[in-house]
C-alpha cells in the first residue's frame, strides 16, 4: 500500500520538508499518482528510520548517503545490510571519538587561536609567521590530519 507524503512525515515525525529535502539529495524516492500527488512505498519509513538514526550518531547527510547508495533505492536496509552499514559506521565515529577525546584533553591548553600557551602548543608559531596562512583552528586540522597518517 503506497503512503502519502503526510502520512509518512506524521508516522516518521519528520516535516514534509524534510521528506523533499531526503528525496532531492537521493536518500528515498517517491512516484507520482495519476494525480500528481507524491506516494511511497512502506518501505521508505525503514529508510528514514535509519536516516534518523546515522543522524542521531552524529554522520553527514553525505556519509548516509555513500553507505545508502550501496543499497538498492526500492528497499529498506535488510538485517546484514544494516550491519554492514552499522560496521562501517562504528568505525568512522571511533575515529571522530578519538578526535573529540584528545580535543577535550587539549582544550585547556589551546583556544585555537592566538595562542595562549606557546611553549605547549602543538601549532606553535612564533611571531605569527602563518598568520597570514590561516588561522588556529585550520591549522589545529591540518596537525590533526598530518597526525592521522
Amino acid at each position: 500500500m503506497a503512503l502519502s507524503v503526510g502520512e509518512v512525515a506524521k508516522r516518521a515525525d519528520v516535516k514534509v520538508s524534510t521528506l523533499h529535502f531526503y528525496e532531492e539529495k537521493g536518500l528515498i524516492q517517491s512516484w507520482r499518482n495519476a494525480g500528481n500527488q507524491r506516494r511511497y512505498d512502506r518501505n521508505v519509513l525503514r529508510r528514514i528510520a535509519v536516516i534518523k538514526t546515522a543522524q542521531m550518531l552524529g554522520m553527514s547527510l553525505s556519509e548516509i548517503k555513500e553507505a545508502m547508495d550501496h543499497l538498492p533505492s526500492d528497499h529498506a536496509p535488510s538485517k546484514a545490510e544494516w550491519q554492514e552499514m552499522a560496521n562501517a559506521w562504528q568505525e568512522a565515529l571511533d575515529i571522530k571519538i578519538a578526535k573529540l577525546q584528545a580535543l577535550r584533553n587539549e582544550l585547556d591548553t589551546c583556544i585555537g587561536c592566538g595562542c595562549l600557551s606557546m611553549t605547549q602548543c602543538k601549532l606553535r608559531n612564533p611571531d605569527d609567521k602563518l598568520g597570514e596562512e590561516a588561522s588556529g583552528p585550520v591549522l589545529w586540522e591540518q596537525s590533526e590530519a598530518h597526525h592521522d597518517k
